[in-house]
């Protein structure tokens, strides 16, 4: 019994090591690579600890601009989405019964659609409405556009979770209200709306981070005014650097940051309210709470890493580490030049013992022709050769696979014409005299004269 309760643990200890590998292994091989001296973001080769990508990654404009035009645009969409989303839940809790389904599904629809068919549906409607209005500059706007075409499938999320909190709503509280003579108005703020704030909250986080990362729908609505992922996406196209790592690393950081922020709060809060005792053996303003120590460790790191940044230069390390690569560099191209004089004089060595056997050329191996057929082959113009040096080869050229057409012999007229001797008849050219010099003898004594 307790050997399969040992072996239960193991096993779910290890299902939970792989699981969290492979969701924050990405991000940790990430954040190292924006603290590497290397050009390309990579681990291997480590050359030398820096901190020039994030000073590198402030200097870049259009980063800058991405994300000044997300938060714009994140901003914009939460209080879009938010509104609708709000709206659709509270009808959705006061509509008939047998239009609640449809209802439903309707609202749900677009996040079933792709983001591609809602950008471009977003784009050519909206302009066609310009046009009828006469060309309206709002609504080509690249920013407005975004905010729409994110906002149609952003509120379906918060519509979901509007719903998920009226369930736990008595309706009771609202009729009381009006019965003791509030209005409608007065009954939603004091009542139902106080009810609905973390819902809301958490509806605008929801609505701000999927605004932020969204590339599907952005694209072909952004027009003058890219958000970060349409920036990133065209640096990737033409080579990244590790600034792209240091952007990661930073927004990693602010969201583990605030969420350990809130979970403290929410902790202490509960501690206030008598729902939970701290531990004993830690101090008070721990509460007991792991995120706390994780939330303040976090916040002496980041101190230490700004702090050390002011003053560390990882100048004198880029040059060690440049001159150690031109060593190795230089090592293997010994290496290799060592290799080629021995190659070199392993050919030296067998050209001896071919000269000792009586023979110029190495023999071929059972006379194997090449891959090519002897196209190539030297003594195809081997009577070319024997004209050239001026010799009378006495044998006769072997038949070459282009059937005489590169014969030198085809203009040899013309080569005796030009050196003022007579030259004795011309073998039949297999062009068939078409490219005979004296085709233009004529025009050549005219322009002579």
């Amino acid at each position: 019994m307790k050997s399969n309760i040992l072996f239960g643990r193991i096993a779910l200890g290890v299902y939970f090591i792989i699981f969290f590998g492979y969701l924050i292994g990405p991000l940790v091989v990430m954040g190292f690579t924006a603290f590497n001296s290397a050009a390309f973001p990579s681990i291997t080769p480590w050359q030398c600890f820096t901190y020039e990508w994030f000073s590198e990654l402030f200097q870049d404009e259009r980063i800058l601009n991405g994300i000044k035009n997300s938060f714009i645009i994140g901003f914009g969409t939460v209080i879009l989405s938010v509104s609708i989303g709000l709206a659709a839940s509270l009808v959705l809790t006061q509509v008939w019964a047998k239009w609640r389904s449809t209802y439903y599904t309707i609202i749900i629809a677009p996040i079933l659609i792709p983001g591609v068919v809602l950008g471009i549906s977003t784009l050519v409607f909206w302009r066609q409405v310009s046009d009828m209005l006469g060309g309206v500059p709002l609504l080509n706007n690249g920013i407005f556009l975004t905010i729409i075409g994110q906002s149609t499938f952003i509120a379906s999320y918060c519509m979901l979770v509007f719903v998920a909190r009226l369930q736990r709503f008595d309706a009771g509280l609202t009729e009381a209200a009006l019965d003791l003579g509030a209005t409608h108005t007065q009954a939603f703020r004091k009542i139902l709306l106080p009810f609905m704030r973390p819902a809301i909250a958490s509806a605008a986080v929801l609505a701000f981070l999927a605004s932020f990362e969204n590339y599907n729908t952005t694209t072909f609505t952004f027009g003058s005014y890219p958000t970060l992922t349409i920036e990133l996406s065209q640096m990737v196209r033409y080579g990244i650097n590790p600034s792209i790592s240091a952007l990661a690393v930073i927004i990693v950081t602010i969201t583990v940051f605030g969420a350990l922020t809130l979970e403290v709060l929410r902790r202490r809060s509960k501690v206030k309210a008598g729902d939970i005792k701290p531990s004993k053996g830690l101090p008070s303003w721990l509460f007991g709470n792991v995120a706390t120590i994780l939330l303040v460790a976090l916040s002496f790191g980041l101190i230490a890493m700004v702090t050390t940044a002011q003053s560390y230069s990882p100048q004198q390390c880029k040059a060690n580490y440049k001159e150690a690569r031109q060593l190795e560099n230089q090592i293997k191209i010994d290496a290799l030049q060592a290799a080629r004089a021995a190659a070199i004089a392993a050919a030296a060595a067998n050209g001896e013992t071919t000269e000792e056997s009586g023979t110029d050329e190495p023999a071929t191996q059972g006379g194997a022709t090449g891959a090519f057929g002897g196209v190539f082959a030297p003594t195809n113009l081997e009577g070319a050769a024997g004209q050239n040096s001026g010799e009378d080869n006495g044998a006769a050229a072997p038949a070459s696979p282009f059937g005489g057409v590169f014969d030198p012999t085809n203009l040899e007229g013309a080569a005796g014409q030009n050196s003022g001797e007579t030259a004795p008849a011309a073998p039949a050219s297999p062009f068939g005299g078409v490219f005979d010099p004296t085709n233009l003898e004529g025009a050549s004594g005219t322009g002579g004269n």
